[in-house]
This record gives structure tokens, C-alpha cells and sequence, in this order.
């Protein structure tokens, strides 16, 4: 389905015709300037409600596995390629992709766009005092950057009082971005839920961008994330964690797409986001 993204001084829409279809998810054909200047339009214009899935091969794989999880996806404001192989495939459907709308310098990117912005950020996830230490070191990387309030939420459900204060904890800062630092599907799933329930113009899922930004963990080097490496990277970091991800999961994936490709499987066609909400 068309997507409009905003021109950020003009504030006239400029029509994407631009989404490709990855085993029934909606991958929007963005670059991360795009998605800067459609947050912006969104709290330019007071809008509420807006969430941007930021995924890759997991989150797509995850999705096979979870119709709710390809709902909560194709439902999204915006689904931004954060995965090498997204890349590549918007390639092949005609889409001029350069890059990658990586989480965590997407994350950097707005931050540092919004110092000259009175924009209000609150910093959702991670372990504790990681959203802490994250807004700390960003406020001192961009002074001039407006942080509204951070929570590092247990490894556990919260109940449904525990998830009403935070609400109201979120609701009084009066923030207009909520990053969420959690893990896929986690993030989306919690963005989904609560797009109705907070007056915030947009959350963005970013993953692993609270550990990374903090040191908590290594990042890959730059010449691997830009070539389709970092799995590698990651899994050699963490391969108790991550191999069922990367190795199980995206074995899944390249079959999956394969099959798609060559025309031999079909997959359902994303829900068009108007029926969604």
C-alpha cells in the first residue's frame, strides 16, 4: 500500500508507491532520511498513534511462525528494512535501496536532527539503568536534546496495574517520540497494544540500539554491518543466545524466499494498514 512521507520544511507529502512483499509482510522501500522526515510530518501535525517496525530476516521469519506477530506487522506506520537481505530484495523488486534503515543510527540520526527541535524523547526498554545511562550519554553527546523520561521494564509481563502506572509515568512526560529497546517480536507486539492507549505521535522499535549506544554490548565494525556480516559478528558474541535466530531462522528464510521467488509457494498479502488501524 502506499505510504506518504512529509518534506520536513515544506510539509507536503511525497507519495511512496514504495512497499515490496517478503513472504506477506509489507516492507516499506525507505532509507532512514525518509523515515526522519515522516516522524517529523507526524509530530509537526499532532498526529497520535504511529509506530515504525524496524526488522530484518528475523522479524519476517518470526512472522511464519506467528500470524498475530504478521498482523502486529502489517499494521505498523511504517515496516523500515533493517536487514541486509531486505535490502537486497527491495533491489531485485526495482527499489533503489542503498542501505539499510539500521535501528541504532536511526536512533543517532533523529536524536541528532531533533537538538535543533524542542522534540521530546522517552527511552522505553533494556536492562537496568540502560535507558538511563543511554539518555545520559546522548544528552551529552547533543546538549540541547529534550529527554521526557526513561523506564527499564523486568524480565517479566507486567500486571495490569504495574502496566497502567506506566502508562501514566509515560503519558506525564508528554514525550513525542518512544524509542522501545526491546527484543523482536516483544517491541512490536508492546508498540501494538499500546498505540491506543498513549498520546506519543510515534514509537520506534529499535532492538539492541539501548546496548550498543551504551557499550552494554560490541558492536559489529562498520564494513561488516554495511555488507550483511553482522550476524556473524552477533553470533560469535552471543552463540548460546542467537543461534536459534541466525542459524535456524535464517536457514528458514532463504528456503522460504526461495520458494517464493521461484514462485513455488504463496504467501498471504499483507492486510492494506486502513483496516488495521
Amino acid at each position: 500500500m502506499a505510504t506518504t512521507v512529509h518534506h520536513r520544511r515544506e510539509d507536503v507529502p511525497v507519495p511512496l508507491a514504495n512497499s515490496f512483499r517478503v513472504l506477506g509482510v509489507r516492507v516499506d522501500a525507505v532509507q532512514i532520511d525518509d523515515v526522519v522526515r515522516q516522524m517529523e510530518a507526524w509530530i509537526q501535525n499532532r498526529e497520535t498513534g504511529h509506530f515504525v517496525a524496524v526488522t530484518g530476516m528475523h522479524g519476517v521469519t518470526e512472522a511464519q511462525h506467528d500470524p498475530g506477530f504478521a498482523e502486529i506487522l502489517n499494521s505498523a506506520s511504517l515496516v523500515v528494512p533493517d536487514g541486509y537481505p531486505l535490502v537486497v530484495l527491495g533491489r531485485w523488486r526495482g527499489f533503489p535501496l542503498k542501505r539499510r534503515v539500521y535501528g541504532p543510527e536511526l536512533l543517532e540520526t533523529f536524536c541528532a536532527a531533533a537538538t535543533r527541535k524542542s522534540y521530546r524523547h522517552f527511552f522505553y526498554g533494556g536492562a537496568p539503568n540502560v535507558a538511563t545511562d543511554l539518555a545520559e550519554g546522548f544528552t551529552q553527546r547533543y546538549p540541547n536534546l529534550q529527554v521526557a523520561g526513561t523506564y527499564c521494564p523486568p524480565f517479566r509481563a507486567l500486571s495490569a496495574e504495574e502496566d497502567q502506572e506506566v502508562i501514566r509515568l509515560i503519558e506525564q512526560s508528554n514525550p513525542d517520540v518512544l524509542w522501545v529497546g526491546l527484543s523482536t517480536p516483544k517491541q512490536e507486539q508492546w508498540m501494538s497494544e499500546h498505540r491506543n492507549k498513549l498520546r506519543v505521535a510515534v514509537m520506534v522499535g529499535v532492538g539492541a540500539a539501548f546496548d550498543f549506544h551504551t557499550g552494554r554490548v560490541a558492536q559489529a565494525p562498520k564494513w561488516m554491518r554495511e555488507h550483511g556480516l553482522e550476524w556473524l559478528f552477533r553470533l560469535a558474541r552471543e552463540p548460546r543466545r542467537l543461534w536459534r535466530r541466525y542459524l535456524l531462522f535464517g536457514s528458514q528464510f532463504v528456503w522460504l524466499v526461495l520458494l517464493e521467488l521461484l514462485g513455488l509457494r504463496k504467501f498471504p498479502r499483507p492486510v492494506p494498514r486502513s483496516r488495521l488501524g
